[in-house]
Parts: structure tokens; sequence; C-alpha cells
């Protein structure tokens, strides 16, 4: 019988006790830092698990990275947060923000363990430098930044409002993303040469972010989360795009 999941990683019950065990070390410490809620943090472990078992340990190397990354950003600034109302609960993320984030890099890591091809790891790195990008740009702008700018009018608004950007946001969350690319590209999950491409499509999906905000969430149609699903969403499609044709 053909194994599904013969290019996967976890590809033997050993690896696969492994990718459980990690999994579940990192759930624990993930809602023992308060970076998720009860429920936050099987939506995360689901993800973990996929990644770590489809990709390897780089992915989840990648997807630790990205956990550090935006427990110390949403931390930055509390206070000032806290006071123009955009902080973020003290009890962590919930399963529905923590799917919105995770779910295009996890279906990224089980197309590669279906079928082997390396394109489908370049696609969910995207995805996360996405998700870390966007997540870094907007708790950085509304700690350091001045009011932000409307991205589709360019007209000044308050901090925190949807589709706003800030220049030192922005600047932040490039720097996210290739963190993210360079962790991954030093762990071997895809070659040096590619690092750019998760880099700018991570940059690209965190303008559809804001775009998506500033016109369909602004206007009550879609909410935060479907926002930020459809980001990553766009990343991994234009890492694919790329990828394929470069």
């Amino acid at each position: 019988m053909l194994n599904p999941c013969l290019h996967a990683w976890a590809s033997s019950p050993e690896r696969l006790a492994i990718a459980a065990a990690v999994t579940l070390g990192f759930a624990v410490l993930a809602r023992a830092l308060r970076g998720v809620n009860r429920a936050g943090a099987l939506a995360g472990a689901l993800a973990c698990f996929l990644l770590l078992a489809g990709a390897g340990p780089s992915a989840f190397a990648a997807l630790a990275a990205l956990f550090v990354i935006t427990w110390v950003s949403t931390r930055l600034g509390y206070r000032r947060k806290l006071s123009l109302g955009l902080a973020e609960r003290r009890e962590g993320r919930n399963a529905w923000q923590v799917l919105a984030n995770l779910a295009v890099p996890a279906v990224g890591s089980i197309l590669f363990g279906a079928t082997g091809n390396r394109v489908w790891l370049v696609t969910g790195l995207s995805a996360l430098a996405e998700a870390a990008t966007d997540t870094v740009a907007s708790e950085i702008g509304q700690y350091r930044g001045p009011d932000a700018r409307l991205i589709t009018t360019w007209e000044r608004v308050p901090t925190g409002t949807d589709g706003g950007i800030t220049l030192l946001g922005t600047m932040a969350g490039m720097a996210a993303g290739l963190v993210i690319a360079a962790v991954a590209a030093v762990d071997g999950m895809i070659p040096r040469s590619q690092l750019w491409i998760p880099v700018t499509a991570g940059f690209a999906g965190m303008l559809i972010d804001s775009i998506l905000g500033a016109t369909l969430q602004r206007r009550g149609w879609i909410d935060n989360q479907a926002v930020n699903f459809f980001a990553t969403l766009a990343a991994a499609a234009l890492a694919y795009a790329i990828a394929i044709f470069t």
C-alpha cells in the first residue's frame, strides 16, 4: 500500500513520536507564556505537529521563531496599546487567531509530505513570513509609530485603524519576515538562493492584509481573522508562482 506521506519528515513511528513530544512541549510552553489560550494551544499544537511531521525540524524552527517574534512584539508598549484599546488579551490568542496565521503553512507541509515537491516548502514558509511581517508591523506601529496612513488613500488615521500602516512598523515587519526566512534557510528548509522569495511574498501579503483591512474589514464584511487568513494565502500563492517560474 502506498504511503501517502512518503516524503514527510515523520515517515516512521519513531519520528512521529518525536513530533508528538515536541508538539506537546511547545504547546505547554506557549500556554505557560500566555501566548495562547487553551483553545489556541490546541490549534497551535495541531499546526505545529503538521509542520514538524511534514516539513521537519527546519519548519518547526521557523514556527518557533515566529512565536518568539510575535510574543515579544505584542508585549512591547503594552500599556500604550491598552490605553488605545489595541492590546491583545492577556490570556493570549484564541484558536481562530492561531489558525488564521498557521492553517496555510500547515497545508503546505501536508502537500510537501504527500508529493515531495519542495515548492510547497517555499509556499508554507512564505505564509509564515507573512504572519511575522504583518504582526510585527502592526504591533511596532502601535507601540512606537505616530498616526498611521490609510493604505488606500494615504490619509492620516489613528493608530490601530484597519488598513493603516506606518513606516517604522513596515520596516520592522520586513525585518521579521527576513528572520523567519533566514532561520529556515540556515536549517536547509529552502536553498539560500531562494531566501528572497518568502521575504518578498511575506511583504506583499502584508500589503494585501492592509488593503483588505482598509476596504472589506472596515465595512464589516469580514473580520480580522479572515483578513489574516487571506493574506497568508495570498503570500503562499505569490511564492508558488515565483518559485515555479524562476
